[in-house]
């Protein structure tokens, strides 16, 4: 943890498989904080709500230096001109976290959630080798929190990615979205093959160290824990300044992504007597570097295909150091997007990126056009297939129509039935489905029922795995009506809209027939979409692939359940779900609300009906409702109601 190891990688390897053993052989000595639970769990399990003992508010946060001098002359007011301190730290761009240690051994780990409650992912975090599972020595506090980041190292980042391309998986779009991905994972061995990082930069309890912010971090330090070296404590707006003007150089060097510099009031103390706006510290700011630009060389515009059949642009530049990694291409989004900049190739183009892999072009150096430069033509057939391309109405993309021969959209439409909020096949991947497909086993969503163990056993080392995922498939058969309909994969399609074309129609040969004016009945199907539906229906190939669907066992229909409970009695009603339930999953009341002729709303407004509130409502929405006059409905109110009718 301190980044000093005293023996070799093979010695520690060894004596940590003799701790595993003896483990296995003694479970009663087992202890949760030993340094075997740094390996993590395959072991699925749910994120539980915890609340935070002390808010975690976010910063208020400035691009320009006005603001930070605004900022300190309110501090030095708020303070009746009273001499303060302020400590200037790195702002890290991860996922921030809030670790309890109780007699040195770390107890909990939550996220930031919404301010109020997190999400405990202690068993994730323990993974986490930066983060001290027992603090060494003593002079602690008996219970303290500290707070940081949870980081995904460069390094790591771009391994990460180009083993993710090499499988022609999505790429992360940055770090801090691949840290927070992974450490939102429901498997902690796969948190603890991530190699994620941290660091802490700030001490919260009753019995501190010190009455300043910067000396309890270097106490902090002391007990173990990875505080930035850079931090630095100053008194003076320009010592502010130098300090930001530093760090924006210096930040591409490091080995994480910063995008900022965080000032606080040093002084505990000070902190207290300045308070809190409803969001944020007075006593502290975040000023936030601006996107890097750089200029390079567009060699190559060259075409991706995706799931629905859109085509998008890629720029393929020279070379360019941007944000700590080496970026080669940028999207540019459509034939819109390429006519809007006038594109040639030769020419020489400013990319920027604001903590994207995949940077954006935001201007052309018409100066440097090679006289030779020839504009950008964009394609007109389909570069894995040969089809010519077509552009519906309303749409700035163009698509490729042939969905059901185009290898690019057949594969990326069986990775979409097979995803989690679609039949939930989780013992597949993109990976498997790409070898399938070049095995020639599967050519759409309705071969995978037909895989057998024999077939995906190889030289018969693999019968464990092949048999998980023959079982996953055939438990899919379990999955609902309505996500069946997403699944299928049905152009503009979404989970909501396929929920309301299932409650509708009830049942997969209503939703087949119908035309295009029952269809925009269904309140958020318009004219596009229902167009999209019946040219669905009307393809040869999808009706025989439904078939074969239903034939396996497919759920068809909405259950028995599902349709005895419906009536209207929430017709006409916008309704808020909020909070944490006790008898139903917020899904099954969203369910519920919409079996009685309700309608789901995400957030509050004077057209809300009720809130149905459970346990921890958030504090904002609670104070909205009171303003607006809405009503509050706990649950057994709501079940009283729909059981009533």
């Amino acid at each position: 943890m301190l980044n000093q190891p005293t023996i070799g990688d093979q010695e520690f390897d060894f004596m940590m498989h003799e701790l595993q053993d003896l483990e296995a052989k003694h479970p009663e000595m087992a202890d949760p904080n030993s340094p075997t639970q740094r390996v993590g769990s395959d072991l699925n399990a749910e994120f539980r709500q915890v609340e935070h003992k002390y808010l975690m508010l976010s910063l208020a946060n400035t691009y320009n230096e006005q603001d930070v001098a605004d900022w300190y002359e309110s501090v030095s007011k708020g303070l009746a001109g009273e001499d303060f301190e302020v400590c200037c730290e790195m702002k890290y761009d991860g996922l921030s976290i809030s670790l309890t240690y109780v007699d040195g051994r770390l107890t909990q780990a939550v996220t930031r959630g919404d301010g109020v409650h997190g999400d405990d992912v202690t068993a994730n975090v323990k993974t986490i080798r930066a983060i001290p599972l027992v603090l060494p020595g003593t002079g602690y506090p008996r219970e303290f929190e500290i707070r940081g980041e949870i980081l995904m190292p460069w390094a790591v980042f771009e391994r990460l990615n180009r083993e993710r391309e090499e499988a022609e998986e999505p790429l992360f779009a940055n770090p801090r979205n691949a840290a927070s991905g992974t450490l939102k994972s429901q498997k902690s061995s796969l948190v603890a093959s991530r190699q994620l990082d941290a660091y802490l930069y700030y001490l919260l309890g009753e019995e501190l160290p010190a009455e300043g912010h910067y000396e309890n971090l270097e106490a902090a330090r002391s007990w173990g824990f990875k505080i930035s070296e850079g931090m630095r404590k100053v008194k003076t707006l320009q010592e502010i300044y130098d300090f930001i003007n530093y760090w924006d150089k210096e930040r591409k060097s490091l080995p994480v992504a910063t995008d900022g510099i965080v000032l606080k009031v040093n002084s505990l103390r000070q902190q207290r007597s300045l308070g809190f706006t409803a969001k944020s510290p007075r006593w502290a700011i975040a000023y936030k570097f601006k996107a890097e630009r750089a200029c390079t060389r567009l060699n190559e515009v060259t075409y991706q295909v995706g799931r629905t059949g859109a085509i998008t642009p890629v720029a393929n530049m020279d070379p360019v150091q941007l944000a700590g990694t080496t970026v080669k291409r940028a999207t540019l989004n459509n034939e819109d997007f390429i006519k809007s900049f006038d594109l040639h190739i030769g020419d020489y183009v400013y990319v920027e990126k604001g903590g994207e892999i995949i940077p954006k072009i935001v201007g052309v150096d018409i100066d440097q056009r090679p006289i030779i430069a020839q504009p950008v033509q964009f394609i007109k057939r389909c570069p894995e297939c040969g089809t010519p391309l077509v552009r519906y109405e309303g749409e700035a993309a163009w698509y490729c129509p042939n969905d059901t021969g185009c290898p690019p959209q057949i594969k990326g439409r069986i990775e979409h039935f097979i995803a989690r909020k679609a039949m939930n096949i989780d013992s597949l991947g993109s990976e498997t489905i790409d070898d399938y497909y070049r095995q020639g086993l599967i050519h759409n969503v309705a071969d995978l029922y037909d895989i057998e163990v024999q077939q995906i056993n190889g030289d018969g080392s693999r019968t464990k795995s092949a048999q998980k995922i023959v079982n996953g498939i055939q438990k899919s058969k379990e999955v609902p009506f309505e996500r069946v309909i997403f699944a299928l994969g049905i152009r503009f399609v979404g989970e909501t809209s396929a929920r309301l074309l299932a409650r509708h129609f009830k049942n997969i040969d209503a939703l087949m027939s119908a035309g295009l004016e029952e269809l925009q009945e269904v309140e958020g199907i318009g004219e596009v979409m229902a167009k999209s539906i019946i040219t669905y229906f009307h393809h040869e190939e999808n009706l025989k692939i439904v078939e074969r669907l239903r034939g396996y066992g497919l759920q068809m229909e909405l259950s028995e359940e599902q349709t005895a409970v419906t009536s209207d009695i929430l017709a006409g009603q916008s309704v808020v779900i909020s909070g944490v339930f006790a008898h139903h999953s917020r899904d099954e009341y969203k369910a519920l609300i919409e079996q009685n002729g309700g309608k789901n709303v995400g957030s509050i407004s004077s057209k809300t009906s009720f809130i149905l509130a459970g346990e921890n409502m958030g504090p904002s929405k609670l104070q909205k409702a009171e303003k607006l006059g809405i009503r509050i409905v706990n649950e057994d109110e709501f079940l009283e109601m729909i059981t009533r009718n």
